[in-house]
This record gives C-alpha cells, sequence and structure tokens, in this order.
C-alpha cells in the first residue's frame, strides 16, 4: 500500500510499466471533470469514477485483487480505508470475471485519504475503501498487475 499527493503520483511510475500512460491521462484530465462510469486509459488501464454511499466500518469488507491494481482518489470529499496483509486473511472465494475476493476478517489499521491524495493497492494489499459518513465521489484506476520480482 502506498498512500501520497496526487502531485507526487509520478515518482511512483517505475513499480508497473503501464503506470506512466495512468500518470499522464491524470495530468491530462481533471478528476472533476470526467463523467460517472468507466473511461479506457490505455490496454491494460481504466478508471471508473463512481458515487460511494455511506458506508461505516462494520459495513466495509476487505477484498483483494489477483490482476490488478487499484489506485483509489477521493474526489468530493475524505474517504477512511480499512488495511491488512493478504497473507494474514482467511481463505476467501475469488470471483476470477470480477477479479475480487472479499473476506469476513478485522483490519489491521485505518487511513484517512482526501481530495487531492491516492492510495495504490497492490494484490497483497487487503483493503476495504470508502469509509464515509457522508458519501463521496471517487475514483479507481485499475491497472494490470505485473510481478517485477
Amino acid at each position: 500500500m502506498i498512500i501520497d499527493s496526487l502531485q507526487n503520483l509520478s515518482l511512483y511510475q517505475g513499480l508497473n510499466p503501464y503506470f506512466p500512460e495512468v500518470v499522464a491521462f491524470l495530468q491530462k484530465h481533471p478528476l472533476e471533470e470526467l463523467p460517472l462510469g468507466k473511461t479506457v486509459i490505455g490496454e491494460h488501464a481504466f478508471i471508473n469514477i463512481v458515487e460511494s454511499p455511506v458506508r461505516s466500518k462494520e459495513e466495509a469488507r476487505l477484498e483483494t485483487h489477483n490482476r490488478m491494481i487499484d489506485i483509489q482518489l477521493p474526489i468530493s470529499a475524505s474517504e477512511e480505508h480499512g488495511y491488512a496483509h493478504r497473507a494474514r486473511l482467511p481463505e476467501a472465494t475469488y470471483d476470477d470475471a470480477n477479479d475480487i475476493s472479499f473476506y469476513e476478517a478485522p483490519c489491521d489499521g485505518y487511513v484517512v485519504v482526501r481530495p487531492g491524495q491516492f492510495v495504490i493497492y497492490f494484490p497483497q494489499d487487503g483493503h476495504a475503501p470508502a469509509i464515509t459518513p457522508v458519501g463521496l465521489k471517487k475514483a479507481i484506476v485499475k491497472v494490470e498487475y505485473v510481478d517485477a520480482r
């Protein structure tokens, strides 16, 4: 998991061969101007602008992805994210069509992500996003995962 200011996103381009394309897209397209729904960034990435409803810590469930990296960016309000390393999570059913597993497990901790910031989740990062008392508009960038090891 990485959390930082959006102005520093380019510092992380070397972590994945498709990140430079994402950075270039985000530099040219203000998040506030993107329409709701999915916009293709390239062959290996897309952005989904969503409106997340009010969600409590108790309602949020940890999730992981096998094939995609999440870059999550709140637009209209801050949101809290729960976190747990995948290695400590119990077995869970994997939904291959949607590249997601959900877990019935507590979070290890929480972080607040504010507008102007981003958080990156790799396949090893369990995350419970969009914990918000007011609801929010946010961007979720999905980038194909490439294991650089």
